[in-house]
């Protein structure tokens, strides 16, 4: 999510928050695997309606969409996917499920996530369909490499999809973030960490222990870990020597 602020700070494009996953949540026809009769629901959104207004965004300039891959896998016909170029940021797993696990439990959640609320197959399936319709790979960052050097990493993003660099947008004045939140309430845990940042900053790279975690989450683990790694051994690079 930070990294589609910075990508909102630019000024130069419309920008959506995973518009696909609200259909997938809450739209007309949600498929959610964890949807109950009481879930919130947005019956004037669906999956059509998104798409209409992201074209019809994308006449009047260009268009940037954060999203997740198992919001769309449904609608995965080369006709759907040609409309836009798709790009991935990847993180290691064992980041994301702590993390998750972390925030579920002050949500109250015991129960954790599924396999496709994280969508790590089918991240790697839309990669792969993409690699074999052009030949190449498409643009993907590992997050451990944009946190290690965000300049340099952003850099190559823009230099590898044809865009300007525009180094000001790295940085911003905290706050809150009202268009990231259509699912959360104002004081989410979701978007903590946004919400205080100042921009994209050097962090170093930390191994994450998934000791902690319920026996049925490290079997997930196990499960997403070779997906990533497809993933991983495409990235984009930072130039330097002795890179793992």
């Amino acid at each position: 999510t930070a990294f589609e602020w910075m990508m909102r700070r630019r000024g130069d494009m419309t920008c959506f928050h995973e518009p696909f996953g609200l259909a997938w949540y809450q739209g007309s026809d949600a498929r959610a695997p964890r949807l109950t009769a009481h879930s919130p629901r947005r019956m004037d959104v669906s999956f059509d309606t998104v798409l209409a207004d992201l074209e019809t965004a994308a006449t009047r300039r260009p268009v940037f969409a954060k999203d997740m891959p198992q919001f769309t896998a449904h609608r995965w016909s080369d006709d759907f996917l040609t409309r836009f170029r798709h790009a991935f940021l990847i993180r290691d797993p064992a980041k994301i499920m702590t993390s998750l696990h972390r925030s579920y439990l002050k949500n109250g959640d015991t129960e954790g996530f599924t396999d496709l609320e994280l969508g790590f197959a089918e991240q790697r399936e839309l990669f792969d369909r993409i690699f074999r319709r052009d030949g190449t790979a498409p643009v993907v960052i590992d997050s451990d490499d944009l946190l290690e050097d965000p300049v340099a990493m952003v850099r190559k993003y823009c230099e590898a999809i044809d865009i300007p660099f525009i180094e000001e947008a790295l940085s911003w004045e905290p706050g809150a973030r009202p268009e990231v939140l259509w699912y959360d309430a104002d004081d989410s845990v979701w978007h903590e960490s946004l919400k205080y940042s100042d921009g994209l900053r050097p962090q170093p790279r930390t191994d994450t222990d998934i000791g902690g975690l319920p026996d049925h989450l490290r079997r997930q683990y196990d499960a997403f870990l070779p997906h990533y790694l497809h993933l991983r051994a495409h990235r984009l690079r930072l130039d330097r020597t002795g890179d793992g």
